[in-house]
């Protein structure tokens, strides 16, 4: 599964990766080139806020993506 999100301050960020390190399984985020652990509060931090992200998932967890879909965008 892969979509895009938008953080757009650091509650966001750790809102999204407190949802992502309660689900099994690797979860990605990946910008340009650059992909790092979406379960890492400083590597999300580190790669930016106020920018479109892809999230990309090993497997197909639809909870994960209910936790997350407010900062989902088309």
């Amino acid at each position: 599964m892969e979509f895009k999100v938008f953080l757009k301050d650091t509650k966001d960020v750790q809102e999204f990766v407190n949802a992502a390190s309660q689900h099994e399984g690797d979860i990605d985020m990946k910008s340009g080139s650059v992909y790092l652990d979406a379960k890492s509060l400083l590597g999300v931090l580190s790669m930016g806020m106020k920018r479109e992200m892809n999230v990309v998932c090993s497997g197909s967890d639809p909870q994960f993506y209910k936790d997350v879909c407010k900062f989902a965008i088309a």
